[in-house]
Parts: structure tokens; sequence; C-alpha cells
């Protein structure tokens, strides 16, 4: 009997025949719970600190010739060193300060204040953007490094609010939903969610044979695909790392299909981006993929597509801000809509991504069709906290873009708003083994985060997340409510 084409490991797609092994082998389509490998993978090229030490040569050689008179010549204590993260440590100590390991503590300046001075460092003020900041591109390093959780031990010392995703928190109450513990292994949490066609019932005619719309859905146990890349960084080194990296993570890659046909490359992880000048080279495509994204409707190039790829999902990429436009598209056939804002989170009509996602999915459940649909986006979600915030506005899954690009060293050149304009350089010595790495460690990280907000949520499947809007509080609402009978409020 041979195994079934389609079985869910977990929540693996396909998963890989073992070569030890004969071909189909039922071992191989065992239960596994899913798992993204981390592994260190440190940078290849110079990534700057956030702060610089400058020392007072003259004032240093004062202090240990006046320390090794103090301990009568004891160069253990008189040379010891007052920085526990090695700044001090290299060959000559505070002659020649190791800036790479600085934490920015502080306790050399605060002991040394005459002596030893902290600064920003001013190389680390130019990574990332406006809305990108140094400080997220650090954070981003840091999960792509190491495939952890950041912490900082001294707490979060920010603001409570702001704008964007920083005006919405995320609502647990210990009381009412008791905590999962999904990231140590000890309670199982559901990251997986179905894209794809979902009709809202099925009907059988007189022989019992199912009739009108039937359901063709796919799985993908993390929710996070990876965006088409900025037209600056199309080249056949980082699509390889992209296209390889979704294949390892189980999920896909949104390509262009003139650079898949370009570099040749293929496989069921990538998602084809078609636009009306990609008509031709429909036909150059090796292979069916399982899902094609339109860029823009177009109901000749829409028709073209269904009927060459008839097994094939064909998904809408569109502008986030007009939706009546996607409920037009709606019953023209689209079932899955990739809803796109540009890098900094706006749409449009400059309004932030956070409230355009939540007018698209409140569109479609009051013309009680959003069961039916599924809803992907992309744009200002550059942070593992604003995944669940994305999905508890009402989208099902999320799709990366430049934290792909911050991940891989790329440097921001000027401000970065569209796929299209902005610019950017990816390292000289970039590789496809190290690149795919820093991805899978970027990945773990921001789910091991996302199965901590389910956890808190007491909540087992991400899926039951999406537009649960009690989870969450809104700074605007809250302030409306606490405020609006107070003259001058709002002005």
């Amino acid at each position: 009997m041979p195994p079934p084409a389609y079985f869910l490991s977990g929540h693996a797609i396909n998963p890989p025949v073992l070569k030890s092994r004969p071909a189909h082998h039922w071992d191989d389509y065992m239960y596994q719970r899913y798992h993204v490998e981390t592994s260190p993978a440190l940078e290849i090229a110079p990534f700057p600190n956030r702060t610089r030490v400058k020392v007072k040569k003259h004032g240093l050689a004062t202090h240990l010739l006046k320390e090794l008179i103090r301990y009568r010549g004891n160069r253990e204590v008189a040379l010891s060193r007052p920085c526990v993260y090695g700044v001090f440590s290299g060959p000559v100590g505070g002659f020649a300060p190791r800036n790479y390991c600085c934490v920015g503590c502080l306790r050399c300046t605060i002991e040394y204040p005459e002596m030893v001075q902290v600064y920003p460092e001013p190389e680390h003020r130019l990574l990332g953007d406006s809305y990108f900041t140094p400080e997220q591109v650090d954070t981003i390093c840091y999960e792509a490094r190491t495939g952890r959780i950041p912490v900082k031990g001294a707490g979060y010392r920010g603001p409570f609010g702001g704008e964007g995703w920083d005006g919405m928190w995320t609502d647990m109450s210990e009381i009412v939903r008791p905590t999962r513990d999904g990231i140590h292994g000890r309670e199982f949490i559901s990251t997986a969610v179905d894209i794809g066609q979902k009709p809202p019932f099925l009907s059988f005619n007189e022989q019992g044979a199912a009739t009108g719309e039937s359901a063709r859905t796919f799985s993908i146990p993390i929710p996070v695909l990876f965006d088409v890349p900025p037209a600056s960084v199309v080249s056949r080194k980082f699509l390889q790392i992209v296209a390889a990296a979704a294949q390892v993570a189980e999920t896909f890659a949104v390509l262009p299909l003139g650079a898949l046909n370009r570099f040749a490359l293929q496989g069921r992880q990538i998602i084809p981006l078609v636009s009306r000048e990609d008509a031709d080279a429909l036909t150059e495509l090796r292979f069916t993929p399982l899902m094609i994204e339109l860029d823009g409707w177009n109901e000749a190039l829409f028709r073209e597509i269904r009927r060459r790829f008839a097994e094939s999902t064909i998904c809408l990429r569109h502008d986030l801000g007009s939706s009546k436009e996607l409920l037009k598209h709606y019953h023209s056939g689209i079932r899955v809509f990739h809803l796109v804002a540009n890098y900094h989170g706006l749409g449009p009509d400059g309004r932030f991504v956070l409230d355009l996602i939540r007018e698209a999915h409140g569109a479609f459940v009051e013309a009680g069709r959003r069961d039916e649909v599924t809803l992907l986006g992309s744009g200002g979600i550059i942070a593992a906290e604003h995944v669940p915030k994305a999905i508890i506005c009402g989208l099902d899954a999320i799709a990366l873009d430049t934290p792909l690009l911050a991940a891989l060293q790329a440097r921001f050149l000027g401000e970065c708003l569209d796929r299209q304009g902005s610019r950017f350089r990816l390292p000289r010595r970039l590789t496809v083994n190290w690149g795919v790495q820093r991805v899978e460690n970027l990945l773990a990280s921001w789910r091991d985060q996302l199965l901590e907000v389910l956890g808190a949520a007491g909540l087992r499947d991400v899926r039951r997340f999406r537009g649960e809007i009690g989870r969450a509080m809104f700074q605007k609402d809250l302030e409306r409510e606490a405020f609006s009978g107070i003259e001058g409020y709002g002005q």
C-alpha cells in the first residue's frame, strides 16, 4: 500500500525521504513537532557596535602607576579590569579598548569619569532608516546571529505607547486564561495556518457527489512567508538564499516571474509574482506552482493563469486601503489576498497598516465572507511582536520584506519606502549557506516569541488569534474613553 500523497507530519508538508531507507518508508511519516534548526551565524561584514569607549591614555598611565605604588607592586591587583565584559582585557588593556565587547552598562565611566567616557557609535546610527531604526536592526541581527529571543536584563524603560504598532498592546489575563507553556515543549501550541479557498459549506447532489465550490487549501507550519525582494537586491545568490530558506522552513517565498525564468529557479516553495508585462513569460515557467500571485488586478491575465494552471491557487496582490475593491475581487473569484503597504507601513492614503488591516478584515466579516478567504499582509512589519499584533488585527499570515534584508546585513541606502524605488546593498562576502542559516535563526526566534504571546493568551492554536480584538488594547481607543469629556482633548 503506497503512502498518502499528502501527509501532515506534525505541521510538516511533504516530509523528506531519508536516503538510508527505501522510498516511501512509513517511518518517514511519523509525527514530529515543527522545529526550525538554529546554529550560530556570525556577521560576515563589519557590524558597528552601539557604543564607543574613549580612554585618556595619559590619565590611565598615571592611574596604573598610582595603583602599583599603592599595592606595593602587586600587578594582579593593580592591573585588574573594571569591565566584566572584557572591554579592557586586550593585550594592552585600556590603551586599546575592545569596543565590540561593550554593552553600554557604563560601570567604567561611573567609577572613573575623569578617565573613561562612553559615547554612541556614529556608524551605528547610520543603520536602517527613520522607520527601521538602528535599535531594531540591532535586534534583528542578534536574532539572526543566535536564533534566540533577545532579553534585556534591565527591563523595558521606554514609553508605553506611541505611533504605529506601539499604539497597540496585547491583553493577557492570567486569571481567566491560564498560561500555556509551549516554548519549552511541555505543552503543544500550533502555529500552522491554512491558505487557500475555503467554501462556507458543502453541497451534494442526489447521487451524493459534492457539487459547487470545493475546499482547496494547503498548510504552512508558521504564519510567515517571504515577500518579493526589492529590485536593487535581485540576484541569483539572493534568490537562492530565499528559496532555500523557504524550503527548509516549509513556507513559501514570493519571487518575480522574470527572475525565476532568468535564473532557472523552481520548486513548490516558490510563489511566482506575475504582472501584466509577464504574461508572455508564463509559457517559460518550468514548474507548476502551488500558488501564483497576481500583481494587481487584470481580468484577462487572471483568466489566462487559471486556464494554464488550473491546479494552482491564485493570490491577488493588492494595496491596503480599499475594502470595496477587495469585495469586488472576491466576487470575481479571488479567495487569497496579499495586502501590501510600503516599507514604512503606510497605505496609499497615508494611513498606517494596523488600521488598514482591521478595515480589510472587518469588511469581509460584515459581508459574511471572512472564513472563505485568506488574508496575507506585508509592509511595516519589522519586529517579532508585530506578527501576533497583525494576526490579531485580522491577517492569517504575514510576509517578511525588510527584516530579511536586515538579517543578511544589507545596508539601507537612504529612506526605503517601496519595493521599486528603495535601494539596499548586500555584503560582498554573502554566501548561500550563511544566508539560509541567518534566515532560519530569525524565523526560529520570531516563532518562539509568537509562542510566548500565544501561551500568555492561553491559546493552543494561532488560527484562533486571527481577528481576536478582545485580546488587544488600542491606545487611541483607551484615551478616547478616558479623556473625551475633558475640555481640550484632541486639540
